[in-house]
């Protein structure tokens, strides 16, 4: 397969450029010609020279946000929506995405509906925000779908922020913890060891532990780096494959203090998602298979893939939310009277406004938890460390 870059008239006699992945020249052509447009050039796109690590080819949530709050905005003011578009490549700040708004304005001036175009970059508008667009281009209220759009990224912005808070304190601690403990153990402990030995002072037991683990360390500090770096690694592996995966969320879900908040988190984004999709026209069952890939956790996952399983053989979501047994009873039950009263798409906003603010409580209330557990955690690290190097000296100032 090869890129062709093209020029050419589209069926409203304006003249048109862009890009098509193709396997021949032949083929590149009657794709077009498929779409009414009059070819003029059509030759291969020439490779670009680009360092890997230094090619940034991300579109981070904000600026997705953004974009859709924007074009929503412009749309409302009847704005045609390839000067929309235009207008958007051009004041956006991310490269990156300024290029991919250019090539969907190509697309649209080539004939393209706006969710065809958004199609051909999966890595920044997946299935949820195409499914969307393509409901508000088919009845006409794309900009009401854009901002709606709009306020769910920026739901799930916050709501990532808030996991992110929770999780990065207590781990930034411990490893900061642990890497002055290697510190220690490696650099000041061997001096004081040292001078326990010339001055043939009797080492307490607790002294006895330090300085073996302080020799262990000094020997094998290499290999503890490297050790770390594969148990990293070794990590990353096992949760890339489908077994090791679950087995990790499943882990998550049974840890105290953060697994509640997991549930929670992932609750939230469920019920947003699914509000979001069943307001803006999509059909349950597509919008049950979107949402699945939103929960951030396999285990919830696969209970969203059984309830679908369940409303395709023909029962209510709510018995078939209750048989996953991966809801709240909460949960199934605000359900149950969103469908007898036909607001289902209401009551799940409700629903994930409500887990909004409890993963808010839980993330405060987990912080002030931890706050004394690290306390003592890593004062008792570091404190044993220092009254072992303390306690040969008492036993020598005694014998004088």
């Amino acid at each position: 397969m090869a890129t062709f870059v093209w020029t050419g008239k589209n069926r409203y006699g304006d003249v048109v450029r862009g890009e098509r992945v193709a396997a021949s020249f032949e083929e590149a052509t009657k794709m077009l010609e498929r779409e009414q447009i009059t070819v003029f050039n059509l030759e291969k796109k020439r490779a670009e020279f680009t360092i890997p690590f230094l090619k940034r080819e991300k579109v981070r949530l904000k600026d997705l946000s953004i974009y859709s709050r924007q074009l929503s905005i412009l749309i409302n003011a009847d704005l045609p929506l390839i000067q929309s578009l235009n207008i958007l490549a051009e004041q956006t700040k991310n490269k990156y995405f300024s290029k991919v708004i250019k090539s969907i304005r190509e697309e649209v001036e080539a004939g393209s509906t706006l969710n065809q175009a958004k199609r051909k970059f999966p890595k920044v508008f997946d299935d949820l925000y195409c499914n969307l667009v393509a409901s508000g281009e088919q009845s006409g209220s794309l900009d009401v779908v854009l901002t709606r759009l709009a306020e769910y990224i920026e739901k799930m912005v916050k709501l990532r922020s808030q996991v992110k808070q929770a999780m990065t304190y207590p781990s930034a601690i411990l490893i900061f913890a642990i890497l002055v403990s290697i510190f220690m153990m490696w650099k000041i402990v061997p001096v004081f060891s040292n001078l326990f030995i010339e001055l043939g002072a009797e080492l307490p037991f607790l002294t006895l532990i330090i300085v073996s683990m302080s020799n262990f360390v000094q020997k094998y500090i290499v290999w503890i780096f490297v050790g770390a770096i594969g148990l990293v690694i070794l990590f990353r592996y096992i949760n890339r494959t489908p077994q090791g995966h679950r087995a990790i969320d499943s882990v998550k879900l049974k840890t105290p203090l953060f697994g509640e908040l997991i549930r929670k988190v992932a609750v939230s984004r469920i019920t947003r998602t699914l509000s979001t999709l069943l307001s803006g026209g999509v059909p349950i069952l597509e919008s049950l298979k979107i949402t699945s890939s939103t929960a951030g956790n396999m285990i919830i996952e696969e209970g969203v893939v059984e309830a679908r399983r369940g409303v395709a053989e023909g029962k209510n979501f709510t018995d078939s939310l209750k048989e996953s047994g991966q809801f709240p009873f909460m949960v199934t039950q605000m359900v149950s009277v969103g469908e007898a009263t036909g607001t289902l798409d209401e009551m799940l906003l409700k629903i994930a406004d409500f887990y909004d603010d409890e993963v808010s409580a839980s993330v405060a209330s987990l912080l002030s938890l931890l706050e004394p557990i690290l306390l003592i955690v890593v004062g008792g690290i570091i404190g044993s460390i220092v009254i072992s190097m303390y306690l040969p000296i008492f036993s020598l100032l005694q014998q004088f």
